[in-house]
């Protein structure tokens, strides 16, 4: 990837140039899109963190900035922590951040939604309601109450309430989330729109909404967000879905937004890293046809892919969501305006952490949701070099992180290459995006002049020699070879050594998998993809079972289908040979043929020994550790922000 923005070749792009939105004239193309984030207090408040995340969401450029699905009525709530229009206490914290959006040159939305179906009594405290008595076993099962001709009627009016609240509020832009299964869309659908009265007309609801909100709207610019298809077998595909929205009262509407997918199509919501970018401006192109701007949003993470959609005239602005999460400074960066921002990589954490309730972050951005968070201050100059053993993403967080703070660094790394186990994750198919990130640091490694010294093995005499005064070992992870009969056998291999080795092997054949951890599951995946027969071997009940679902939607049930690929859950490996194994399972013993390379994946582990070793090498200096190296098995968003929280605590004394 690189630093420099597109913006910097082509003065006259498309994503930079304004356009008029209703009476509202956006100084470039680019929209900041409606992300749920648990940043609200739980009665839907907006909170001084989240005013603060899209303020610099708007300093970073974009001409738009929506806040999320902000519920319209309690009973609507999809989360404890969703920020809430539905009633008057929400106004005041809605000012404060348009007042901070506005000083930015940006306007800010507000995106009206009721969850519908998906709702669920133990967040809301109240049964939810729908269309039809159909449930959404994917967010959980509550059976929702069927709405009379009453209740549309009211939910009608609070819709409107909303929008007048937020227009109370300063808000620049009402949008109506008719996607993603949420309640308008839910009517759309046939599966949960099983009425037979005057609503069993699709867009009967969502027509009777728009007028209510345009009239309490006045002139402020009112767009609609639609999925272009369910992404379901049996749900509405693009050509339905085009059909009756051509129907909807489109000249009340000032801005169409593409989206695409529900709940039970959730790779659709939120696409894969694999997928390739910009997949839904072909399906937002049709309507461009009804005569207003028309945004869309999906895997559109660099600037040539957003430029390129504009050009082509597939859509009129751009919907960004996950990366500026991951780089708030993107707009800028596209329009030549500021260096590269944190790349968005696509692995979906933010997504699945909103299932826990807390503040969701980000895998490479350690500072998305820590905006409102003060910045220690340098204790000044410091002449004394800070030494890192270990160039993961915690090492080269920790190293680029004090160099900006003018503290004087060398990174030592045994690999000739740097990225830990994350540019070992992204030789696999699963994980394209991740090469980005590694990308990212190696520009910022250069431009910072860091002192990089990389296929350099550090034992204790290297320590005794360098005499540093700050020492942090940021040695990673391992994994174990577990000791069982012929673990020895020249065809096992530790899951990051046949990565490491850039697994040669693969691509024909037959191999064995012995784990389906998350690395586990990502090296049979890529076998299965280059043509291999994959026998998976797995003690626990279900694979990939620490990754997030959002994060592998797309490669279990693939995994789960694949002729060639063979899964043995509640099953262990007792004996290894040539051509077979000794398992034990629920039912026994058992001999299986397996042959070919057998791939060890059961987690990892620190190395003790290695780390005491050089702590004790290290004399009177400080010694810190960062990453895996504690005796944790964590996730990239760990291990960045391990090295960025040592980094400013080092700073600061």
């Amino acid at each position: 990837m690189s630093s420099i923005g597109v913006g910097q070749l082509d003065g006259s792009l498309l994503l930079g140039q304004p356009i008029t939105i209703g009476n509202l004239d956006l100084r470039n193309r680019i929209i900041a899109a409606p992300m749920e984030r648990n940043y609200c207090a739980e009665d839907g408040q907006m909170t001084e963190q989240y005013r603060a995340y899209l303020e610099a969401r708007a300093e970073g450029g974009a001409a738009l900035v929506f806040t999320e699905a902000s519920y319209v009525r309690s009973d609507g709530k999809g989360r404890r922590h969703q920020m809430g229009i539905h009633e008057d206490h929400v106004i005041d914290g809605i000012a404060a951040v348009a007042e901070r959006v506005h000083r930015h040159g940006a306007f800010l939305g507000i995106e009206l939604n009721h969850c519908g179906n998906v709702s669920q009594s133990h967040v809301t405290g109240y049964p939810p309601v729908a269309p039809s008595a159909v449930p959404c076993e994917v967010a959980g099962g509550d059976i929702p109450r069927e709405l009379d001709s009453s209740g549309i009627r009211h939910l009608v009016e609070d819709f409107a309430s909303a929008a007048v609240r937020a227009i109370g509020a300063g808000v620049d832009v009402l949008s109506l989330h008719a996607a993603h299964g949420y309640l308008i869309h839910q009517f759309m659908m046939p599966r949960t729109n099983q009425r037979t009265d005057e609503y069993r007309d699709p867009v009967r609801f969502l027509n009777e909404v728009l007028v209510a909100v345009r009239d309490a709207a006045g002139a402020t610019p009112v767009g609609i967000r639609i999925s272009a298809f369910e992404g379901t077998e049996q749900g509405l595909d693009a050509a339905t879905t085009l059909r009756i929205v051509a129907g909807a009262r489109l000249d009340l509407v000032d801005l169409i937004d593409v989206s695409a997918g529900c709940y039970e199509a959730g790779q659709w919501i939120v696409q894969s890293g694999e997928w390739r970018e910009g997949i839904l401006a072909e399906a937002a192109a049709k309507y461009r046809q009804f005569g207003r701007p028309v945004s869309v949003a999906g895997r559109i993470a660099t600037p040539e892919s957003a430029e390129a959609i504009l050009r082509s005239g597939q859509a009129d602005l751009v919907s960004l969501a996950r990366a500026l999460h991951a780089g708030p400074t993107w707009p800028l960066w596209a329009l030549g305006e500021a260096p590269a921002p944190r790349p968005c990589i696509a692995c979906a954490l933010c997504s699945d952490e909103l299932a826990l309730h807390g503040p969701i972050r980000c895998s490479v951005n350690p500072e998305a949701g820590r905006e409102h968070e003060v910045r220690p201050a340098s204790s000044g100059e410091r002449r004394d070099q800070v030494v890192i053993v270990g160039a993961g993403p915690a090492g080269l967080e920790l190293a680029c992180a004090l160099a900006r703070g003018g503290r004087r660094v060398r990174l030592v790394e045994r690999e000739p290459w740097f990225g830990g186990q994350l540019a070992l994750a992204a030789r696999t198919r699963q994980y394209p995006q991740y090469r980005r990130v590694i990308d990212w640091y190696g520009e910022q490694l250069a431009v910072l002049s860091i002192d990089v010294e990389l296929d350099r093995v550090v034992d204790p005499a290297w320590i005794k020699k360098t005499q540093p005064e700050t020492l942090v070992l940021a040695i990673g992870s391992a994994g174990h070879l577990p000791q069982v009969e012929g673990i020895a056998n020249r065809r096992v291999v530790d899951a990051r050594d046949w990565l490491r080795r850039g697994s040669s092997e693969g691509g024909h054949g037959a191999h064995v998998v012995w784990g389906a951890d998350r690395e586990g599951v990502a090296i049979a995946d890529d076998l299965a993809g280059r043509g291999a027969h994959v026998l998976l071997i797995h003690p626990g009940e279900s694979i990939a079972e620490e990754v997030g679902r959002r994060a592998k939607i797309l490669v279990v049930p693939r995994l789960l289908s694949h002729p060639q690929v063979d899964i043995r859950l509640r099953t262990d490996v007792r004996c290894i040979e040539d051509q077979r194994v000794l398992v034990t399972t629920d039912r026994g013993e058992a001999w299986i043929e397996a042959p070919g390379p057998l791939i060890v994946s059961l987690g990892a582990s620190a190395d003790v020994d290695a780390k005491e070793r050089l702590r004790g090498a290290a004399g009177d200096a400080r010694v810190f550790e960062i990453g895996d190296v504690v005796g944790r098995r964590g996730s990239l968003a760990d291990a960045i922000t391990d090295g960025y929280r040592l980094a400013h605590r080092l700073i600061s004394v």
